[in-house]
């Protein structure tokens, strides 16, 4: 029985480590850069919701909805006016993101204090499935979050701008010699990757305190995420994402956290010694 809620709490996290995860992937994807203002922008994210719903008491759904459609517009003019001059320029890129980070963080403790701050419950009450309690706040959290994959999905996989990008992703040089705007499509990726990390921020911000410095753990296991699946690899995001949330929950449940932290570090190690390029990334990178 333990091990089943392990497996359903490991899974709902896992979820949201996707969310980021596909977010930080596709910038890298597109720009070739390593994003280390992510944790901001899902910090964003999760403070929007808390003012929206607690201040001007908007549904959580609409909330949440608000943060990311404001975020990818925010992104993508991040992109457009500071980032544009250091498109796939990996170091430089890293270091300006470095410093955007930085930036947004003291600007949300300038406004919003270091208090954290408590959202509520968006749903009262547990569901039970034989002998596994799980709450409703964390129901509605993965419904919605699954909701968002799949759309995300059909963007990616149906429509003509998520073809695109999704080329760009797999082979700039490709995409390029077959017609493909490609730099029409770095707003538009990194955009949407920073609403991936704000509706993750969103989503978690009624199961944990919301906070300026509450990005750096998401981001951390975000790039754990990428470097397990392999950097530019979507599908390998997805896996990686999963795994890590599992790998979590089973440590945590026959170890200290400190002690289960360590486990996964050393997994990720391990990971890079026998497969470098992740698993699904590509040898180049």
């Amino acid at each position: 029985m333990l091990i089943s809620q392990a497996t359903i709490n490991g899974l709902i996290v896992g979820l949201l480590y996707l969310l980021m995860a596909v977010g930080f992937t596709l910038v890298f994807g597109v720009m070739r850069m390593v994003n280390f203002a992510h944790g901001e922008f899902y910090m964003l994210g999760a403070m929007a919701a808390y003012y929206l719903t607690t201040f001007l008491h908007l549904p959580f759904l609409a909330a949440v909805g608000v943060s990311f459609f404001a975020a990818i517009i925010f992104g993508g003019l991040v992109e457009w006016l500071i980032l544009q001059p250091f498109r796939r320029d990996e170091l430089n890129g890293m270091i300006v993101t470095i410093g955007l980070a930085m930036i947004l963080q003291n600007g949300a403790l300038i406004l919003a204090g270091p208090d954290p701050l408590s959202m509520p419950a968006v749903a009262e009450g547990t569901l039970a499935l034989g002998g596994i309690v799980i709450p409703n706040s964390r129901v509605y959290v993965v419904v919605f979050a699954l909701i968002v994959l799949a759309l995300l999905y059909g963007f990616l996989r149906f429509s003509r701008p998520g073809r695109a990008l999704r080329a760009v992703v797999e082979d700039f040089e490709i995409a390029s010699i077959q017609g493909i705007r490609a730099r029409v499509y770095y707003p538009l990726g990194f955009g949407l990757g920073v609403g991936l990390a704000s509706i993750a921020g969103a989503l978690m911000a009624p199961l944990f305190s919301v906070s300026p410095f509450v990005g750096s753990t998401p981001l951390l296991k975000a790039f754990i995420v990428v470097v397990l699946g392999g950097l530019g690899s979507i599908p390998g995001a997805a896996v990686a994402g999963l795994a890590l949330g599992l790998a979590e929950s089973y440590a945590s449940l026959f170890l200290s956290s400190s002690t289960a932290d360590m486990v996964i570090f050393a997994i990720v190690m391990l990971m890079l010694v026998l497969r470098p390029k992740g698993l699904l990334g590509k040898g180049e990178v």
